[in-house]
This record gives C-alpha cells, sequence and structure tokens, in this order.
C-alpha cells in the first residue's frame, strides 16, 4: 500500500471525499496543527455566549423538540 500526502482546501474536502470512496480507496484526514490550533481557540465573547447558553439550558429557558413531529411542529409556528 501507497501513502500519499495533499493539501486539499476544506472547501473542496467533501467532494474529494466523494471521489475517493467512488473509487473504492481509503483516506485518512490529518489537519495541521495550525488549524488544530484554529479549531481549539475559544475567544472571551465566544465563552461569554456559551456560559449564557448554559444558564439558559439550566433554567429552562430553551426551546426542546424530542421527536421529528414536535421540531416539525416548531418551525411551521416560526
Amino acid at each position: 500500500m501507497a501513502t500519499v500526502t495533499l493539501q486539499i482546501p476544506l472547501a473542496q474536502i467533501g467532494w474529494f471525499e466523494q471521489m475517493v470512496h467512488s473509487m473504492g480507496w481509503s483516506f485518512h484526514i490529518e489537519e495541521t496543527s495550525a488549524a488544530q490550533e484554529k479549531k481549539q481557540e475559544i475567544t472571551p465573547a465566544l465563552r461569554r455566549r456559551i456560559n449564557k447558553a448554559r444558564k439558559e439550558y439550566a433554567a429552562g429557558e430553551t426551546i426542546t423538540c424530542r421527536t421529528q413531529k414536535e421540531m416539525q411542529q416548531f418551525f411551521d409556528s416560526l
């Protein structure tokens, strides 16, 4: 088995994945360290939004849809 390393723009990963699977090949996506660091970055503003959402959820101030039918009724009501 041969190993090939490619750098593919993130916007093209879906297309590449479909092409590779259609040929019966397998592949592994390994992100660069810079992409991994950026992915793990949580800004103070994002942290505040996360904390606010957690508080709203704990206080029951969220809409919960447990089934697809409930979700569809919610969207229809908008």
